[in-house]
């Protein structure tokens, strides 16, 4: 079976984006940008909220050809499929890619049943409701030097999530790197 990770830059107090919403401030160095794309590599399906595809598209277009971190992440992104989950968004504006109307957990079950590659969730509020669902095998944390005070979390808010940690590396700018799969919280046998 495929796992679900789920993978985020973050500030170091934990959110996305700040109360703007803005997230400049995440943006990958080449040392970082190239771990990114390592850990990619393995994705054959992401699973994303409307407003991250809408960010996330960009790479659609993105010269794919040149030879840095970004054209080999153009390359990456390009070459996976793209779920959708949007109430409201008609049309993808990328190849690859469906648009679902409702986040189903046993379709996404069945999804990484089937699935022989890896998956990924983005967006915070879509993966919560994949945290929520106990979908989630693996969180990569990239946690940038900066305190931003407020905005979009990263992690869902009034989940109990318990994390074992993998590993952890510490680049030169000062991001740092989190990498935890999920455990099942002690209570859930008795469900």
């Amino acid at each position: 079976m495929a796992k679900l990770t789920f993978s985020a830059l973050a500030s170091l107090d934990g959110f996305v984006a700040d109360e703007s919403g803005n997230f400049d401030w995440a943006a990958p160095d080449e040392e970082v940008h190239a771990f990114v794309n390592d850990l990619e590599r393995g994705v054959g399906t992401y699973l994303y909220g409307r407003r991250m595809y809408e960010v996330m598209a960009y790479w659609e277009t993105a010269d794919s050809e040149g030879s840095g971190v970004h054209a080999d992440y153009a390359r990456i992104w390009q070459s996976a499929d793209k779920v959708v989950y949007s109430r409201s968004l008609q049309e993808p504006s990328t190849a690859s890619t469906r648009i679902e109307r409702t986040f189903d957990p046993d379709v996404v079950r069945a999804l990484k049943d089937d699935a022989t590659a890896d998956l990924s969730v983005g967006g915070p509020e879509l993966a919560a409701s994949a945290f929520a669902a106990g979908l989630v095998d693996e969180c990569h944390l990239f946690l940038a030097p900066v305190v931003v005070g407020g905005g979009s979390p990263a992690l869902p808010r009034g989940q109990r999530l318990d994390l074992e940690l993998l590993d952890e590396r510490r680049f030169r700018g000062g991001t740092v790197h989190l990498h935890y799969r999920t455990q099942s919280p002690p209570d859930a046998e008795l469900r």
